[in-house]
């Protein structure tokens, strides 16, 4: 294989990685906890799509090739005009655990927590839910169940964690 396929492929796999998280955490309850990872897929998903539409349009020689690989990047382009690079980018702040309310008594990887989300100079978005941690950079979310108090695997611990590094008077 050339170098002009290594490159292709390289640039093609970072792009398709990374609109797969976009899509991941923007449309499921996958969510991505790491803030590096969160910002890099956000802002790559905005700067990646031009570079990788010219790459694909220029390099590759099959006119086959040319067109199979533009509809994604063009696809993104035209989701990110239609959400608007703006609202796009100040999504890309990672919600941050505060405060463990409940701990699963059955499964460690499986908490209640309250955590907020800075958004900048809007402020601080605020959420409590149900998460369920696959790693340390990804979880899963949920609504916190009805009666989650009188439940018998779930214990009340109100651990303080403070990832936002916020001080409280």
């Amino acid at each position: 294989m050339t170098k002009k396929i290594h490159i292709s492929i390289l640039i093609n796999g970072i792009f398709i990685l990374t609109v797969l998280l976009f899509v991941l955490d923007g449309w499921t309850a996958f969510e991505i906890k790491s803030p590096v990872i969160k910002s890099f897929t956000y802002l790559g998903i905005i700067i990646l799509a031009p570079p990788t539409l010219i790459w694909n349009m220029r390099r590759l020689e099959s006119g086959k090739w040319k067109a199979l690989s533009s509809i994604l990047p063009v696809g993104v382009l035209v989701t990110i005009l239609i959400i608007g690079p703006l609202k796009i980018a100040s999504a890309s702040s990672a919600w941050r655990t505060q405060t463990i309310v409940y701990e699963s008594g059955h499964l460690d990887f499986r908490k209640v927590e309250f955590q907020m989300q800075d958004v900048g100079a809007l402020g601080y978005n605020k959420r409590t839910v149900e998460v369920i941690y696959l790693t340390d950079w990804f979880m899963i979310v949920g609504p916190v169940e009805e009666g989650i108090e009188e439940r018998v695997e779930w214990t009340r611990v109100d651990k303080d964690i403070n990832e936002l590094g916020l001080k409280f008077p």
